[in-house]
């Protein structure tokens, strides 16, 4: 091939043939390796640090790892957390200390690829050589750092953001692949190349590698599709994208925007999201942002859960659709969810507070005997059913207004109600 990338014995994927081995080559990276920024001034010369490659699969955390390994002239020792266990790293230490010894001194890196798969225990054992400068760490993960990452192995580490390659940077990508394997490609395929890629340059250079195979002419749309069956969405059941679209989607729910709601509600189940979970989800909703402002909304979304449950998917899902709809357009308060969270911190905060013998129960004579239930009005025997001035707190404690409701939906009812009555306290 053209440039000496190819040989009919190179078995490598497309992806690892093509993975750029200068600075200039790297596309997509802008806000990383920009003029003055970190990363730009160790690939310059500046001293190598410990660091986080934090991002999506396919958008260049092992291109930026080896350019930087690279650039340092480094001692390269590298790890997969996938496939590695305690004595793979034991191993690294051991050799980075016996080179250390014998006076190399060059400095010695670390690539752990998919750190995330460590567990913190494993995770410790890199913590005295970062420290104690035996080697530069450099971890590669899809997974939240704050969440996958010990704590004191993080701290002593820096923690750079790789985004999603968007459509325009893994176009460019198509193209150099094209050139690179000899072969032309339309325009049309490669806008539906870069949008099936979904942000990742990897399963750029896999399509067309597959689309290429046999293909003597020009790569079009109808090549691509063949070569990808169904175009897949960025979803992990267990990380980031997953808590992150479900967020979307309760924000969507509580902004009262039912087609945001529908949007992430469907980008969640075509990503492999369980109705299950997502019938939770939306119950957890019609308590936390509706409450009673509409109090049919927690029944609506038990039905909606439930008849999933009955006919599963894809005929259970409409009725799910259905409740996120629903939320998103019913009035919305917050002030049941309020009054929960501050009646749970005082519950927290405060003593153990005796029941006022009026308010206790007295099934038998001798507890009836001490007392209990003695004093007690009871509510239905009063004026509609309220026992104006009673107090229902414990003797030693003043009244606390936990709930405060809105004027919104049906709670503008139950603000009402809740005044009048407040007010017949009040002359007592």
């Amino acid at each position: 091939m053209s440039d000496g990338l190819f040989t009919d014995s190179d078995r490598r994927p497309l992806a690892d043939r093509l993975r750029p081995q200068a600075v200039d080559e790297v596309i997509g990276l802008e806000h990383l390796l920009a003029a003055a920024r970190p990363l730009t001034r160790l690939l310059e010369g500046g001293p190598l640090h410990s660091m986080i490659l934090w991002g999506p699969p396919g958008c260049g955390k092992t291109t930026l790892a080896e350019l930087l390994i690279a650039r340092a002239q480094a001692r390269r020792f590298a790890l997969s957390a996938v496939t590695s266990g305690v004595r793979e790293v034991r191993a690294v230490i051991d050799e980075a200390q016996s080179l250390r010894a014998a006076g190399d001194p060059r400095v010695s890196v670390l690539f752990v690829d998919e750190v995330h798969h460590f567990n913190k225990s494993q995770q410790d054992a890199f913590l005295p050589h970062v420290e104690g400068g035996l080697f530069v760490f450099i971890g590669a993960t899809t997974e939240n750092p704050s969440f996958e990452i010990n704590g004191a192995l993080l701290s002593r580490l820096s923690v750079y953001s790789l985004n999603p390659l968007d459509e325009n940077a893994l176009g460019k990508i198509a193209r150099r692949a094209a050139a690179a394997l000899e072969i032309k490609i339309s325009d049309d395929a490669v806008c539906e190349l870069s949008a099936l890629a979904d942000g990742d340059a990897r399963r750029v250079l896999n399509i067309l590698e597959c689309a290429a195979a046999g293909n003597d002419g020009v790569i079009d749309n109808k090549a691509v599709l063949h070569a990808t069956g169904t175009k897949q969405r960025r979803f992990d059941k267990g990380g980031d994208n997953f808590y992150d679209q479900i967020s979307a989607l309760q924000k969507s729910v509580r902004g009262s925007d039912p087609d945001a709601a529908l949007y992430w509600f469907c980008r969640m189940l075509d990503g492999g999201c369980d109705g299950r979970y997502l019938g939770r989800r939306l119950i957890r909703m019609a308590s936390e942002d509706v409450g009673l402002a509409d109090p049919s909304a927690l029944g609506k979304a038990l039905a909606g859960d439930d008849t999933y449950r009955r006919l599963g998917s894809p005929e259970g899902e409409l009725a799910l659709a259905q409740v996120a709809v629903y939320l998103a357009c019913v009035p919305k308060s917050n002030a049941l969810y309020g009054a929960y969270k501050a009646a749970m911190k005082q519950v927290k905060n405060d003593g153990s507070r005796e029941v006022p013998r009026r308010l206790r129960n007295a099934p038998t004579k001798l507890m009836k005997e001490q007392g209990n239930a003695e004093g007690y009005r009871y509510a239905h025997d009063e004026p509609d059913a309220y026992a104006a001035g009673e107090h229902y707190f414990p003797d030693d404690m003043s009244p606390q207004q936990f709930y405060q409701p809105t004027e919104r939906g049906f709670e503008a009812k139950i603000a009402a109600r809740l005044r009048q009555l407040r007010a017949r306290d009040d002359k007592k």
